[in-house]
């Protein structure tokens, strides 16, 4: 199955379901998996970090070196949905967009600290500029998170940073995710129209046009369903 920059319906049997009229594709099934591994795995590191430091927790869930165990292999797996995800040329067209800051996200970003919210005031490709920051630095964090995880899991790798720093630079970074982990989700709770594009792949038009309107305009425009195009 493949598909073009999130703008062309996949190949084959996949993804099919009930079609409504005025849908449009914005993720294959690629894009989808990757962001629903990577978040259960995130989940799973951030519950069991919680269940080795808040001692509440760890008394109530107890067998802690399960625990530690689970959350090591948990961070280690992180990047691997991503990694797959590579294969994919719909996954590698998303990244590429992630990465390009256009003119247009910087207008979004002076709307945003405004507070405007006409979409004539905000124009977004298939990611605004808020979604290409949280991208970005989340990715950093978790590779931050991974070497410093790395440093206290095989103690003398590094004999240059200490297992404190490691522990330290770990446990501040990991209270900045989950504070940013749940700021995204609640823009998503916001926005159950995104929610159903990440979950279904399909998107309504009208919501394409005052979210996202430059995506409409990238390679043609994304394919609607149920019009004939």
């Amino acid at each position: 199955m493949t598909s073009t920059a999130g703008s062309r319906e996949p190949t084959g049997a996949a993804t099919r379901g009930p079609e409504r009229p005025g849908r449009i594709l914005r993720f294959g099934r690629a894009e989808r998996l990757v962001h629903r591994a990577t978040g259960w795995l995130m989940l799973l590191c951030l519950l069991t970090a919680a269940c080795l430091y808040l001692g509440p927790l760890a008394q109530l869930v107890g067998r802690r070196h399960l625990v530690a165990t689970v959350h090591e292999w948990s961070g280690v797996l992180l990047p691997l949905p991503s990694l797959l995800g590579l294969l994919s040329p719909a996954f590698r067209a998303d990244l590429r967009r992630l990465n390009r800051f256009a003119g247009y996200d910087r207008q979004w970003l002076r709307a945003a600290r405004r507070r405007v919210a006409t979409p004539d005031a905000r124009p977004a490709g298939k990611f605004n500029a808020g979604q290409k920051i949280y991208a970005g630095w989340i990715a950093g964090a978790v590779l931050v998170m991974m070497f410093t995880g790395l440093l206290m899991w095989f103690t003398g790798l590094l004999p240059l940073i200490s297992r404190t720093s490691a522990i330290f630079i770990h446990d501040c970074l990991a209270w900045a995710v989950a504070l940013v982990l749940i700021g995204h989700m609640r823009k998503a709770y916001e926005d159950p129209e995104a929610r159903l594009g990440m979950r279904t792949g399909r998107v309504d038009s009208a919501w394409a046009v005052r979210h996202h309107s430059e995506w409409l305009e990238e390679d043609g425009g994304p394919r609607r369903r149920g019009t004939g195009g």
